[in-house]
């Protein structure tokens, strides 16, 4: 964010994170029972610092993954709800590996397994508002007992940041599920509450935004950035308006926010995604998720934990564990034309009729958006500043295809890469991004659209597809003699050459041709609607958006678009228009990709809504009547 000192905010001290448990759980201070230290009760945090340390741990739960029913699947990052459950990525790995997730991705949502794994995003949405509540009762209790304690202009930030989080917790639970309780600062945790229907509960979280918006400045409290800003929450306001298809206000709000000049594209892609520091909560970003390495903390949990499964896997730097690959039909996206235009737009019948590996020599002679590059691992195309990659990275081709995933993964030479917990290796810094200004843009895109200024439209698109053509993955030649000798062997042009990010036409790049150009025109809406949609998928690969993106985009009562896509990728359904090429198949003329697929269930209206776990269903039972009714066909 602009004006802001790049002090991010220190997630995870022990204080913080006990009174964040001591006031969302209700459960003691544990201590040594031989010699007591204390106990961290409201007498000893009803202060400044008390207060602080609850809104510092409302925000770590940010990426809940390490807490009690913590896990890899209420990871900030939304990978296996948003990507996995889309046609951006495979589960990957292996098939005996995190077996919850293979019931997630084929469909088969009222399994054991998923109901476990959608208890514990359930369970990291709610404590995330407990946390948030409890910031904002203890902050009223400070202030009614100590009123010179907090500032006034302190008061009002802590108010807006902790309702902030609140609406991102709660607009969480909404995407899910639709029709969830909303618990307020003075609810204790209530578990037994009744839900509110969806519009209800959207209408509940745009009042915690506009609350949010009142009371933030444009710039983050205390100079750390990663706090809540009044620009933050019009942001997320705007997203939300999406959400609601509610076009209109959501072209006012999201122009508001692009006039405030308060972010904007980074000048390279490689900046987007990176463990530098100083690229770290650039100008593009909104709202992430700040992981922090090499803290102090003895395991390594402040970092990038929610992500850890995902990297290439043994025979690579990393060791573990090739999760959340990119499946061939992301890879296909990435496409161009001789011109420099996707193929999923401008061939819409065959763009994705390619079953072969997109390795570095089958690209060689191809026309590709560098975006790939920055977005997966593939054979013989160099990975960052960690040499090329290779097959012996995956951990099992015949499942999960021949891909890494790479946004999520450091540059060698960053530093990011934590020194201490369970393979370290892949724990880091990365700042995981929830809400940045190239999907306000796109966002902003679709609502120009809708209000017939196409031009307008196709000026946010064109710039995010200028900035994608500045830049591609470079030879980043490693420091590690056994990886450059590989390198060098495939690439002698590279001895030397430590860059990775280079003009897309440097003459060192032999692994593929390096192309995007923009729309000259959006000659109606029907194109406008597919080339913004086609950029949404390949901007914002492999980030959580595209099931959701999908859900929006239908109709909200058949689900029309996400049914039509998911079945067509999985091999289930017809394809007629969305072009050729499925991930499983019974046709004799086109390949299986991913055989495991064949026993999807086909994707129905249900599926726009997520089963609500059946343990908060018996948890919320007033002498034996439920008060959370299951979502329609689950």
């Amino acid at each position: 964010m602009k004006k802001a000192s790049r002090q991010p905010m220190l997630l995870g001290t022990a204080l913080f994170l006990a009174a964040g448990t001591l006031f969302g759980c209700k459960e003691s201070f544990l201590t040594n029972a031989a010699a007591p230290q204390g106990v961290l009760d409201a007498g000893v945090l009803s202060n400044v610092a008390g207060v602080e340390g609850n809104l510092i741990a409302a925000y770590r739960q940010v990426d809940y993954t390490t807490g009690v029913g913590g896990s890899q699947a209420s990871a900030a990052s939304n990978w296996i709800w948003g990507s996995v459950l889309s046609d951006d990525a495979y589960k990957g790995s292996e098939p005996s590996d995190f077996t919850q997730i293979n019931d997630a991705e084929r469909y088969q949502w009222t399994t054991s397994q998923v109901d476990g794994i959608l208890n514990d995003k359930w369970r990291a949405v709610y404590e995330g508002v407990v946390r948030a509540n409890s910031t904002l009762r203890l902050l009223k209790a400070v202030v009614r007992d100590k009123p010179t304690e907090i500032s006034a202009a302190d008061q009002a930030g802590i108010e807006g940041e902790a309702t902030f989080l609140r609406a991102h917790y709660m607009f969480e639970a909404y995407k899910m599920w639709g029709k969830v309780p909303y618990l307020y600062w003075d609810d204790t945790l209530n578990i037994r509450k009744a839900p509110l229907e969806p519009p209800a509960v959207a209408a509940e979280i745009m009042k915690d935004l506009d609350l949010a918006i009142a009371k933030l400045v444009d710039a983050p409290r205390k100079g750390n950035v990663g706090r809540a800003t009044k620009w933050t929450a019009m942001a997320y306001k705007g997203k939300l308006q999406m959400y609601l298809r509610d076009l209109t206000n959501a072209r006012t709000t999201l122009n508001a926010v692009i006039a405030s000049g308060t972010f904007g594209l980074e000048d390279s892609y490689d900046k987007v995604w990176t463990g530098f520091t100083a690229a770290a909560n650039g100008k593009e970003t909104i709202f992430a998720y700040q992981a922090s390495a090499n803290d102090g903390e003895p395991d390594g949990n402040n970092a990038n934990y929610g992500e850890r499964l995902n990297f290439p896997h043994s025979g690579s730097p990393f060791g573990c564990c090739g999760f959340h690959q990119p499946s061939q039909n992301m890879m296909n996206s990435f496409l161009t034309d001789a011109a420099g235009l996707p193929l999923i737009v401008m061939s819409p019948g065959s763009w994705n009729v390619n079953d072969a590996e997109l390795d570095g020599a089958k690209t060689a002679t191809m026309t590709v958006d560098p975006r790939m590059d920055w977005t997966a691992g593939r054979d013989l195309v160099p990975f960052k500043d960690w040499g090329l990659h290779d097959a012996a990275w995956i951990r099992a081709e015949s499942n999960g295809g021949p891909y890494s995933a790479k946004k999520n993964v450091h540059e060698k030479a960053s530093g990011a890469q934590s020194s201490v917990g369970w393979v370290n290796t892949q724990l880091n810094s990365v700042n995981i991004h929830i809400l940045r200004y190239a999907d306000v843009l796109l966002m902003a895109a679709e609502a120009e659209a809708a209000a017939g200024n196409l031009d307008v439209a196709r000026g946010h698109v064109n710039k995010i597809r200028e900035r994608a053509g500045k830049t591609a993955q470079g030879c980043g030649t490693p420091t590690d003699d056994k990886a450059r000798a590989a390198l060098l062997l495939v690439y002698p042009d590279c001895a030397g050459d430590t860059r990775i990010a280079v003009p897309i036409n440097d003459p060192k790049i032999k692994w593929a041709t390096y192309r995007v150009s923009q729309y000259a025109a959006f000659p109606t809406k029907a194109f406008a609607d597919s080339a913004i949609r086609a950029e949404r998928k390949i901007e914002l690969a492999m980030e959580g958006h595209r099931f959701f993106d999908l859900k929006r985009w239908s109709n909200p009562t058949s689900g029309d678009v996400l049914i039509t896509t998911l079945n067509c990728y999985m091999g289930i359904g017809g394809c007629a228009g969305v072009g050729g090429g499925k991930e499983s198949t019974s046709s004799a003329t086109l390949t299986t990709r991913r055989t495991y697929l064949a026993t999807a269930t086909p994707v129905a209206a249900k599926n726009m809504l997520f089963p609500i776990p059946t343990t908060q269903i018996e948890l919320s039972k007033v002498e034996g009547a439920p008060s959370l009714v299951q979502n329609t066909g689950w």
